[in-house]
């Protein structure tokens, strides 16, 4: 009897952590099926690719501001209906796509993908702290990141053979696909997760307040630069390494999302060491290390890049590094965040969701801003990004710790 309880706990777990996975990866799906089409779609509109390049920046945009309303309004309502509202949003969005006539309609529609998207990826991090403590939800987190995980190594290179098979409007087709599909799961597979106490208190509290008290916490901003700046490396390596890896060293958008994936394995290997590593040491020690090393790994790219040794392949180590990185720090940062104040999980997921896409698109933007056909700016963000990162968790995290001890 109590062996089949466990069976069926275990087959729970896993089903919701396959759900949350997915709904974490509405951003990740949404940006990199995208990414190889987009030489593709400047040609069919007569446009330039910086054109087409802002339907990316939108998306992102809507990713950002979209977190900050959804995360305090599932403290207060529930989790399921904003997350039924913002999938919603995104499949009407993804069907528009599929009919747009010029780059910046695209845009638009893209910005509103983006408002849909974030839902699932903000509300799935709070149901995590509903359900898990801290230390166990940092192992969840590395199992989610096992299954959002896929999404860049699958993502790139079927929309590059959907675009072979029939053109880069099927890749909208499939996101709308997916988007009902985690829609159906929602309505049927997922219960409402928030607490009484969450209720309670966000019923108490204007949102902005709740926000702006939790932006304050020493402990939890610690946390979310970790976090944030880690991020920044994946958005400006998304961002600028198309035109690296296919327009300066000639790789074809096969070849690209063949690259791309290998970088995404390395981020889902990593995140399942983590998630054995936690069996053993506390979630936060795992992330001091995981920083100091990231950090090295920026500062050896920057040197490479600056010097102008190995050309793509050790570029390719380096970014391969770099980040793998990703899949310790995300989980560990996030479960080290929520559990600040669990009674707040969804305004702390907003306000990580938002920093996070935030930094990142100004170090996307840095980067672009620089760009000259070589590794050096993406390897200069990165390197500061990262060390922006470990000095946050110690001076701000490690510290506020220390101070109360």
């Amino acid at each position: 009897m109590h062996g089949t309880s466990r069976e069926n706990a275990s087959k729970s777990t896993l089903g919701m952590v396959v759900l949350l996975g997915g709904l974490t990866a509405f951003g990740a799906l949404s940006i990199d099926m995208y990414l190889p089409a987009l030489p593709v779609i400047a040609a069919d509109f007569g446009a330039s690719d910086g054109v087409v390049e802002r339907s990316l920046a939108t998306f992102l945009a809507g990713l950002a501001l979209g977190q900050l309303f959804y995360g305090p309004l599932s403290d207060r309502i529930g989790r399921q209906p904003p997350l039924i509202a913002g999938i919603a949003i995104y499949v009407l969005a993804s069907v528009l796509c599929v009919f747009a006539t010029s780059p910046n309609m695209l845009a638009a529609l893209r910005f509103g993908q983006g408002l849909g998207a974030c839902a699932g990826m903000v509300i799935s991090r709070a149901i995590v702290r509903d359900v898990f403590d801290h230390q166990e939800s940092a192992r969840v987190f590395s199992l989610i990141m096992l299954v959002f995980g896929l999404a860049p190594v699958l993502a790139p290179l079927l929309g590059s053979y959907l675009m072979v098979l029939t053109s880069w409007r099927a890749i909208f087709v499939f996101m709308t696909l997916f988007g009902l599909l985690m829609l159906y799961a929602v309505l049927f597979r997922l219960g409402e997760t928030r607490s009484d106490a969450t209720e309670a208190t966000a019923r108490g509290e204007h949102p902005i307040a709740a926000l702006t008290l939790l932006a304050t916490n020493r402990k939890l901003l610690g946390y979310m630069l970790a976090s944030a700046c880690n991020s920044a490396c994946l958005f400006t390596y998304i961002s600028a390494s198309p035109a690296l890896i296919m327009g300066t060293h000639g790789v074809s958008p096969t070849g690209f999302g063949w690259l791309f994936g290998i970088n995404a394995l390395g981020l889902v290997l990593a995140s399942q060491f983590n998630r054995f590593a936690l069996a053993r040491f506390r979630a936060d020690s795992i992330l001091a290390v995981a920083s100091i090393i990231a950090a090295l790994f920026g500062f050896t790219f920057l040197v490479f890049a600056l010097l102008d040794v190995g050309g793509l392949p050790v570029a390719m180590v380096m970014l391969f590094g770099i980040l793998s990185s990703f899949g310790f720090m995300m989980g560990n940062a996030s479960a080290g965040a929520l559990s600040v104040d669990p009674s707040r999980a969804g305004s702390i997921s907003a306000l990580m969701g938002a920093t996070g896409f935030t930094v990142g698109g100004l170090a996307m933007t840095i980067a672009s801003l620089f760009a000259d056909g070589t590794a050096v700016p993406m390897a200069a963000v990165m390197c500061v990004s990262l060390t922006i990162a470990a000095v946050a968790f110690f001076g701000l995290t490690r510290g506020a710790a220390a101070a109360r001890g």
